[in-house]
C-alpha cells in the first residue's frame, strides 16, 4: 500500500468503507451535513469502527483544494495494482454476468483515469490492462479517475493474448472495438452475459494478435466529420451500452 491519503466525495467515500474498511483510516465530514446519505456513511463507520470529525465548509474546502468534496472525505490507504490471479477470483466468484473493461495497450494515464471513472459508473466488475504500454495507478491516474481507482479492482497482466484465453474459458465473451469489414455497429452487437470489451490505444487501435482472441468485433456508428472518438468516451459509450443492454 502507498501511503495515506484523503479522497473526496460521497460516491467515492462509501464505495471504498463499503467494499474496503480496513483501508479507511479517518472519516471528515462537513459541519451541518446531516442528510439520509451522509447518515448512512456515519453507520456504515461506526459498524467498522472508523472514527469519524467534523469540519467547515471552509476547513474542506481548503484541504481538498478544489476537488468537489461534497462535504465528505476520508483518509485512506491507497489501492494498488492487482494480480492477473484476481482476476479469474473474481469472475469464478461473481454471482451473475461479469463486466469487465480491458485496454489494450493504452499508454496515457488522462485516459486510462477517465476509462476508470466510467468503469465505475457502469458497475465494472475490474478494468485490466498491460504491465508495459500502459500506465499503472500513478498520481494522474488517481486524480482523473475522482476515486474509481480505489473502488474498481484494477489489474495488470503480463500477456494480455494468454489472459483473453483464460476469461473465454470462464465464460467471458469479448467484444473488441475496431473498424473491420466483419465488425458490426455496437447498437447491434449482442453484449448480453458475461461480457469483455476491449480497447485499443487512439489511432492504433487494437493489437493484430488482441483483436484475434475477440468472439466478435463493433464499432460505435459516427454521425459527423471524424471518425473515431478518445478511448475513453469509447468506453463509455460501449460500457453504457452494454448496461443497457442488461437493464433491459
Amino acid at each position: 500500500m502507498a501511503k495515506p491519503e484523503w479522497l473526496y466525495g460521497i460516491h467515492t467515500v462509501q464505495g471504498v468503507l463499503a467494499k474496503f474498511p480496513e483501508r479507511v483510516l479517518e472519516l471528515r465530514i462537513q459541519e451541518g451535513r446531516e442528510d439520509e446519505r451522509v447518515q448512512a456513511l456515519l453507520e456504515l463507520a461506526n459498524v467498522h469502527g472508523v472514527s469519524c470529525t467534523q469540519g467547515t465548509r471552509q476547513q474542506m474546502d481548503t484541504h481538498a483544494d478544489g476537488a468537489n468534496h461534497q462535504g465528505v472525505m476520508a483518509r485512506c490507504k491507497l489501492s494498488q495494482p492487482r494480480h492477473e490471479n484476481d482476476l479469474y477470483k473474481i469472475i469464478e466468484e461473481k454471482q451473475g454476468p461479469v463486466l469487465l473493461l480491458i485496454l489494450d495497450a493504452v499508454t496515457d494515464p488522462h485516459n486510462v483515469g477517465a476509462c476508470l471513472r466510467s468503469a465505475d459508473a457502469a458497475g465494472v466488475d475490474a478494468v485490466v490492462t498491460t504491465k508495459d504500454k500502459a500506465p499503472g495507478l500513478t498520481p494522474v491516474v488517481r486524480r482523473v479517475a475522482v476515486g474509481a481507482a480505489e473502488t474498481v479492482p484494477f489489474i495488470q497482466v503480463t500477456n494480455l493474448a494468454r489472459c483473453l484465453d483464460k476469461i473465454k474459458a470462464l465464460g467471458v465473451w469479448i467484444t473488441g472495438t475496431a473498424i473491420d469489414p466483419t465488425a458490426v455497429s455496437l447498437f447491434d452487437a449482442d453484449l448480453t452475459g458475461s461480457r469483455a470489451i476491449v480497447l485499443g490505444a487512439e489511432g492504433k487501435g487494437l493489437r493484430r494478435l488482441t483483436q484475434e482472441k475477440c468472439d466478435q468485433l463493433a464499432y460505435i456508428p459516427m454521425q459527423g466529420s471524424v471518425d473515431s472518438l478518445n478511448v475513453s468516451v469509447a468506453a463509455g459509450v460501449c460500457l453504457f451500452e452494454t448496461l443497457r443492454q442488461k437493464l433491459l
